[in-house]
């Protein structure tokens, strides 16, 4: 297995990452540099710049007089967010499950296991995270469209605080599971157009989950 180097920026952007998705940092809390820089024993130039990473993935943003803070969750967003992963991951599954291996299939299995064990465990944050991705992607990896993954990359990342509220919050680790092997067996049966509408539907009913909970805690608010 290949030993992959990691820049001190991207170990930085790793666990600043973290702390917003995992709620270490709440939404609209400044992230101070100095703070960051002495906590995590680096100089403030990777802090920097891993912010600016952050800023890109939609985690982090700047305001005059403010600097950096943790992007507030939106109940707006939600919906933008997940349409957009609704229409273009469809488009990915489209082009990818025609050519799909057994190999793939046997990858995503094992992967689903590892998700399914990980949820029965408790571990939401490696469930709904790393492993939730990593299922979705070897379902779409025949796909050849880049410009389009690197558009799903770019939203998998902005939503998946949502993804883990999903879980956490929202029921989604009651129905996660069910339907995750639904659409793997719906991919091996080779329909695509079912697959395709169940994935669409599958993210959409996140969605609803998610953007039902923020209006409760906006009201609350």
């Amino acid at each position: 297995m290949a030993i992959e180097h990691k820049t001190r920026t991207q170990l930085v952007v790793e666990a600043i990452r973290e702390k917003i998705l995992n709620g270490d940092i709440k939404a609209g809390e400044p992230l101070r540099q100095a703070a960051l820089a002495e906590e995590l024993n680096v100089s403030r130039i990777p802090v920097r710049e891993a912010l600016l990473q952050l800023e890109a993935e939609g985690l982090v943003s700047f305001e005059a007089h403010k600097g950096a803070t943790a992007t507030e969750l939106s109940a707006a967003q939600v919906d933008e967010i997940f349409e957009l992963r609704a229409l273009l991951e469809a488009e990915l599954l489209k082009y990818s499950i025609g050519k799909l291996t057994e190999q793939d299939y046997a990858e995503a299995e094992a992967l689903l296991s590892e998700l399914q064990a990980a949820m029965a465990n408790g571990d939401s944050y490696l469930a709904t995270g790393n492993l939730n991705s990593r299922f979705h992607a070897k379902l779409y990896c025949r796909a050849d469209r880049p410009q389009t993954e690197e558009l799903v990359s770019m939203l998998n990342k902005n939503s998946e605080r949502y993804v883990r509220m999903h879980i956490m919050l929202a029921g989604g680790i009651d129905t996660a599971p069910d339907e995750h092997k639904e659409l793997l067996e719906l991919c091996r049966a080779g329909d695509s157009k079912k697959a395709c509408s169940f994935l669409k539907k599958h993210i959409v009913s996140a969605k609803d989950d998610i953007k039902t909970l923020l209006l409760k805690l906006e009201a609350k608010g």
